[in-house]
């Protein structure tokens, strides 16, 4: 995930690829629908973050439901991580409340923990644990807010060839789970049978984080055969808790804009807290806009 040091020619080839990707960013801020060449519209919600519902339909053989997913810029939002106990609280609160605790623009949940609500794997905020140990056979690590140059802003480590040190981290936030498709494009889980609400952190080639939460109960293996074949731009993926405690929830300021104006987008009752049941979360990843670094 380090930067290459290009030639003058790489350079002005960075250059330029840098100014197409922050045009396109800066067209999708002024259209409220913007479709991409295999037609998913993706609405702006703020500077940095799109979202649509994604159907894909007979590409996946009607096997996998639609999903929510959110388009992050990690150029312009920032990623937080949060554990209750951490942050002094008696008891795990739902995603609302989450929200509200954190000011978060978005919210969704993270890893998996035990019954005492211990996160299993390595969760650090600024740079420290506020988890457990590194779990040795879940290989995915989402990380985020670089502590030296030349990293990205966040991205997907895959463990078993990526180096991480907990211990003298290079990312100051960072949450262990399930590598679900790596970048060579191998399904990383097997087909159990077992379906279930799944929540999904994916990082395409261009460095945007596409946050993923299925409408419906599915396999992770025929999610992630479907993750392969429907967003091919899709570079790796992992998995966090899924469940009852699959969660993402939008701030209302964010909703607001879409309230009154017109028929309500397909996506809404999905991410405003009104299409589920929300249980208890020990542990949430928080969006923020990057203007409040302070917070």
């Amino acid at each position: 995930m380090e930067a290459s040091g290009p030639t003058s020619n790489g350079h002005r080839s960075v250059l330029g690829w840098w100014a197409l990707l922050i045009a396109g960013w800066g067209c999708l801020a002024s259209s409220p629908a913007a479709a991409t060449p295999d037609g998913t519209e993706w609405e702006t919600l703020s500077e940095g973050l799109a979202i649509t519902l994604w159907e894909p339909g007979d590409r996946c053989e009607d096997e996998v439901p639609s999903s929510v997913i959110l388009k992050v810029d990690p150029g312009r939002v920032r990623f937080a991580t949060y554990h209750f106990r951490d942050e002094g609280l008696p008891e795990p609160p739902a995603i609302r409340d989450w929200q509200r605790q954190t000011g978060a623009s978005v919210v969704v949940n993270s890893g998996l923990f035990l019954e005492d609500y211990s996160y299993l794997g390595i969760l650090l905020k600024d740079g420290r644990s506020i988890g457990g140990k590194r779990h040795p056979t879940w290989q995915g690590l989402f990380v985020a807010e670089p502590a030296q140059p030349g990293l990205r802003k966040a991205g997907i480590l895959d463990l078993s060839v990526d180096h991480f040190s907990s211990e003298r981290p290079v990312y100051r936030e960072a949450a262990q789970s399930l590598m679900l498709l790596d970048r060579k494009g191998k399904l990383r889980v097997r087909r159990s049978g077992r379906q279930a609400y799944q929540t999904v952190v994916g990082e395409n080639g261009d460095g945007t984080i596409l946050l993923i939460k299925t409408t419906a109960a599915v396999g992770l293996r025929e999610l992630a055969e479907c993750l392969r074949v429907g967003l091919p731009e899709l570079r790796q993926a992992m998995a966090f808790d899924g469940g009852s405690s699959s969660d993402l929830l939008l701030a209302p300021d964010l909703l607001g804009k879409f309230r009154g104006e017109r028929a309500p987008s397909p996506w809404q009752g999905f991410v405003d807290g009104s299409g589920q049941r929300h249980i208890p979360l020990p542990s949430v990843i928080g969006v923020f806009p990057r203007s409040e670094e302070g917070k």
